[in-house]
């Protein structure tokens, strides 16, 4: 599964489930916002709210409050309205909103579990240099958030699938080419890790 997938999974679990993650109405209308570009007929305002009406979770935001997260994206350049020809316009995210969906994603994102572990082991193993001290400590701080298991001081360890995760942590710090991912079906101390993973 790819990351794009995985992200827009993400804001569809946030847009659809009861219990998804707590957030504002702003929050709330820019993710409905980023499934793609959108276009509707009529004055803008309106034409969001009915776009986001749609979803289960839109009960919880009052319509005043919708308005109000569409002028706040908007003043933060979030989200741009471009008027087409007639009275047709559209909806697009701006970099900078695609930016804060991509951090809204890092910072929920979780390596789902197998309901069989494939008895693979993910050894993900990075070398950023001393220049890149601050995005090296973030990086090993995110792996840690993960759930990785240190193996060695930049080694880490996971049985379940999490190349697009990882390679998306990279992303963020610029560390792509710092980073190495295996799969190995043995490791010299499995039977510990096992015991640490529940496995």
């Amino acid at each position: 599964m790819g990351k794009v997938e995985n992200i827009k999974e993400k804001i569809e679990k946030f847009l659809y489930e009861d219990d998804s993650f707590p957030a504002t109405a702003t929050k709330f209308v820019l993710m409905a916002l980023a499934v793609g570009t959108v276009g509707f007929a009529g004055a803008a305002i309106p034409g969001i709210i009915r776009l986001v009406e749609k979803y289960p979770n839109f009960k919880k935001y009052p319509a005043k409050k919708v308005r109000s997260a569409v002028q706040a994206l908007q003043r933060r350049h979030f989200i741009k309205i471009i008027q087409e020809s007639g009275d047709k316009c559209k909806v697009v995210l701006t970099n900078k909103g695609k930016k804060r969906i991509k951090e809204f994603y890092f910072d929920s994102l979780i390596i789902p579990k197998q309901k069989k572990w494939d008895g693979k082991w993910r050894v993900v193993i990075f070398d950023v240099p001393n220049k890149f001290n601050r995005a090296r400590e973030a990086l090993r701080e995110k792996i840690k958030e993960l759930g990785f298991y240190q193996l060695q001081k930049s080694v880490w360890i996971h049985p379940y699938p999490c190349e697009d995760e990882i390679l998306f942590v990279a992303e963020i710090f610029r560390a792509g080419s710092f980073i190495e991912i295996m799969e190995v079906d043995r490791l010299l101390h499995g039977g510990k890790l096992k015991q640490y993973f529940d496995l």
